[in-house]
């Protein structure tokens, strides 16, 4: 010791803040996280001043928040968060999957006009020519838990194609190929029917990529007729009339997105 200091031990320099000091999130987070609106139009809500928070108007998007929405007030709406809603879709072709489109085209959100629900977000897209099982939720947690790459369930797609492949494509498709610095690849790859010149193929993905089943075909030289998402885990689209939604039961809820990881992992082994 020296000049009358004690020299610190080595080790990381404390912060200075509790190990269990809540934890903070920009306020448009907040707002997306409680599911009360998407990210952007929680932007837009502050921006526009119509977010307090402690009563006083924030117009900052990014102004930190460490108790959730305790003390945030959006005006004209409810002080307490919606209900949570899980739902499943029969998406049709033609429509894109986003709230709004710039170029003015007809949206999913149009299958749940006069529905009654609150904001919902989609959870993973379909391209507009796409069609089948599309899921909606308010509940950002369980969203991330069923889009996860590594513990979310597998997607399955019946797909027609413009020529009849053989066993060599269908291993192919499963080896996969480098297209643009990704990696594209089925999990599985197997005929469903064929015709004299198109075929239905069931294709199972186990992540999800941008357009992944059309670029992996067009790596092959095969071009996609039509493409529908028939299930996701063991979700199945079943009956559900093409543009009809419904909400999805509790052990459904559950079994698409467990609550925690090493469930999830459990799951796709079984499943496996």
């Amino acid at each position: 010791m020296k000049g009358g200091t004690r020299s610190r031990p080595p080790g990381p320099k404390p912060s200075g803040k509790p190990a269990d000091a809540p934890r903070r999130h920009g306020l448009a987070r907040v707002l997306s996280k409680a599911g009360v609106c998407s990210r952007s139009e929680a932007e837009r809500w502050v921006r526009a001043g119509r977010v307090r928070v402690g009563g006083r108007v924030v117009l900052d998007p990014e102004h930190p928040i460490d108790d959730g929405m305790r003390r945030v007030q959006v005006e004209g709406l409810d002080a307490q968060p919606p209900r949570r809603h899980y739902l499943v879709l029969n998406k049709p072709r033609g429509l894109v999957t986003t709230a709004r489109d710039e170029r003015g085209r007809d949206t999913v959100y149009r299958c749940l006009d006069g529905s009654g629900l609150p904001w919902l977000a989609p959870v993973g897209r379909l391209d507009k020519a796409s069609e089948g099982l599309l899921l909606f939720s308010n509940d950002p947690e369980w969203a991330a838990r069923v889009l996860d790459p590594q513990h979310g369930p597998e997607k399955t797609y019946h797909v027609q194609v413009d020529q009849v492949p053989d066993a060599a494509l269908l291993a192919a498709l499963c080896e996969g190929v480098g297209e643009e610095g990704e990696r594209l690849r089925a999990r599985s790859a197997v005929l469903l029917r064929s015709g004299t010149r198109n075929a239905w193929l069931e294709i199972v993905l186990d992540e999800g990529r941008n357009r992944q089943i059309r670029r992996l075909l067009a790596a092959f030289g095969v071009g996609v007729m039509r493409l529908v998402r028939v299930a996701i885990g063991d979700l199945q689209l079943g009956t559900l009339g093409k543009g009809q939604w419904r909400e999805l039961d509790a052990g459904e809820r559950d079994a698409l997105a467990p609550a925690s990881a090493d469930a999830g992992e459990s799951a796709r082994g079984a499943a496996n």
